[in-house]
């Protein structure tokens, strides 16, 4: 990314076990709203910030882009005077709504997590669980979104990017779906063929999308 004008910043955020739900949320748009802050400092154009994260990460990053300042996610990390919204958003086999990945979750291991981040079940927690889902927030105003998902899958079913695209389909926004196939989860090759398309074909498709929407616009 760097090569092709990119400023890439990796960012941490407290884990379920430390604090729960909305706490890796309230970071990682906290770090938005960092960045923007220091926008001069590092050379970046505060106009033209893109976020992009794998599974739970793919999750944290559709709920930034997606939910902005009404939602009262914003926490009180700082830089409040600065705007956490972004410009374009990648998210690799991210869960997208909550209450139904509980439900099809593939082990009761994966609910404990699920249990431990949102403080119960969704019967217990309908509101945190629908609070904690990207797809409650997407609005007309929602930059374009990139996922890619394997169609094998085992932790994160691919029918969660699909839920997230029909959504932003039906708010008049820019989606693009891209199915892996043969691919588990990290894109892991699960057939006795390769998965399709390669990971060095992914890494092109998520830089022309970037490229796209953060360069191309200047």
């Amino acid at each position: 990314m760097a090569r092709h004008g990119f400023l890439t910043v990796s960012i941490n955020y407290r884990l379920s076990g430390v604090a729960p739900f909305p706490a890796a949320v309230e970071d990682s748009k906290c770090a938005v709203r960092w960045l923007r802050a220091n926008a001069e400092k590092y050379n970046v154009d505060p106009e033209r910030i893109g976020v992009w994260g794998a599974s739970a990460g793919g999750h944290l990053a559709m709920m930034v882009a997606c939910a902005d300042e009404t939602a009262d996610l914003e926490g009180n990390g700082g830089w409040s005077e600065y705007s956490g919204r972004v410009q374009a958003v990648c998210s690799y086999y991210g869960a997208t709504d909550l209450p139904s990945y509980y439900r099809t979750a593939p082990s009761d291991a994966f609910r404990s997590f699920m249990e431990q981040f949102l403080g119960g079940t969704p019967d217990e927690f309908p509101e945190i669980y629908e609070a904690a889902s990207p797809t409650n927030y997407v609005t007309a105003d929602d930059p374009p979104l990139l996922l890619v998902h394997g169609d094998l899958d085992p932790n994160v079913p691919f029918a969660q990017s699909e839920i997230m695209y029909r959504v932003y389909q039906q708010a008049g926004l820019e989606a693009t779906l891209v199915k892996v196939s043969g691919a588990g989860h990290a894109f892991k090759q699960v057939t006795d063929g390769p998965i399709s398309p390669s990971e060095e074909e992914i890494e092109q498709i998520v830089l022309e999308f970037f490229v796209k929407h953060l360069l191309r616009t200047r």
